[in-house]
């Protein structure tokens, strides 16, 4: 059918639990035509770029979303004049027409509400204003996203962010904002323990694939002691063992980390767990990583010895129990006998949390982890 009034199309539900993202880049403008299932928008959520089709044919009469704004699953994204919707199910109302106004970018912020005396500028609750005062925004200058027009503490800290970057000051998007708070909650929760080992790589061939060495040790360290390879829920004190070891592969990238998951790990060979590192890196350097690829891992690898660094402190990111460092390997004076010998090594750091692992299978973990990177193939 065809629509008699605007109908504004939401943010809709991007799975994986994911309950926001941000405006990344808007592909249209108002006044354009556009298609059923013609990209619309570019948004970034904390795992992965993903493109929003148009649900139906129609005229873009305006956006309702700036570039760089943070949007909850169900918030109004774009309004559509004269669309031919077929099925209704995204639309979340019917604005009655309005007056044409001219025509905005894309890029440009949202104008400001009409005023209607001081108090219509201004709508916030006393808990926002007192928000605004603390950190120096003026409210008079912010276009309200809540109901009504209300402004929410959400659009004074993104106008406070815009003052703060203005100061030199750069506000955490996507997926570095994400980080941040991942790591901030599992900071606030997980009792973290960390031990280290040096594995003697001597025999290494030069042409060694270290990834997929480091995949096999920790199958080989989860079969050794289950323990590792695990979920606790710290609330219900309750700890499931994981059947597949699925491990997580952290990945630095300009726009902060990506943990990518090679599921099953201990059903790959060699040149299967290569193909699929692989596989891994390509879609996260080109951003095609899928929100699916991004969850389920049951512990976690850290190969930062690729950038420098022997042994770390890492962070166990709940439900998860534990991660494995990988150091710098280099050659570096051990023991041999009775004498002193310079040997490759490759330093090793397991962090735990302390709440679901004892000390005593973290050892045992890391014993079978360092046993099989010295084993020869």
């Amino acid at each position: 059918m065809s629509a008699q009034n605007p109908l504004i199309f939401a943010l809709p539900d991007l799975g994986e639990g994911l309950e926001e993202a941000e405006i990344l880049a808007w592909h249209v403008s108002p006044g354009d035509h556009v298609v059923a299932d013609q990209p619309i928008v570019s948004v970034e959520t904390d795992k992965a770029v993903v493109d929003i089709p148009s649900p139906y044919s129609g005229r873009i009469a305006r956006l309702l979303a700036r570039q760089g704004e943070h949007l909850k699953t169900g918030a109004p994204l774009i309004e559509f004049a004269g669309a031919e919707t077929g099925d209704a199910g995204a639309v979340v109302g019917e604005l009655e027409v309005a007056a044409a106004g001219p025509a905005r970018s894309p890029l440009a912020p949202l104008p400001a509400r009409a005023a209607e005396g001081e108090h219509a500028r201004t709508r916030a609750s006393p808990a926002v204003r007192a928000l605004a005062g603390a950190l120096a925004v003026e409210l008079s200058g912010i276009s309200g996203s809540g109901p009504g027009g209300e402004i929410t503490k959400a659009d004074v800290e993104r106008a406070a962010s815009v003052l703060r970057a203005g100061d030199g000051a750069e506000p955490l998007m996507g997926v570095r904002r994400a980080m941040a708070r991942r790591m901030a909650e599992a900071g606030a929760v997980v009792v973290p323990a960390t031990v280290t080992e040096e594995a003697d790589v001597e025999a290494w061939p030069a042409e060694a694939d270290v990834t997929a060495r480091l995949v096999e040790a920790i199958v080989a360290g989860c079969r050794a002691e289950p323990s590792l390879n695990a979920a606790f829920d710290g609330a219900a004190l309750t700890r499931r063992l994981a059947r597949l070891v699925n491990v997580g592969i952290a990945f630095d990238t300009s726009d902060g980390l990506f943990v990518p998951v090679l599921f099953d790990a201990a059903s790959r060979d060699a040149a299967a767990l290569r193909r699929e590192i692989d596989a891994l890196k390509q879609a996260v350097a080109g951003r095609t990583i899928p929100p699916a690829a991004l969850r389920g891992a049951t512990i976690t690898l850290s190969n930062f010895g690729t950038l420098g660094g022997m042994h770390a402190s890492l962070v166990v990111v709940p439900p998860q129990v534990a991660i494995l460092g990988a150091g710098r390997i280099a050659a570096r004076a051990v023991v041999r006998g009775e004498g002193l010998a310079a040997r490759r090594t490759l330093p090793l750091s397991l962090t735990f949390d302390h709440r679901a692992v004892s000390g005593g299978e973290a050892g045992r973990f890391l014993g079978a982890v360092k046993a099989e990177l010295e084993r020869m193939h």
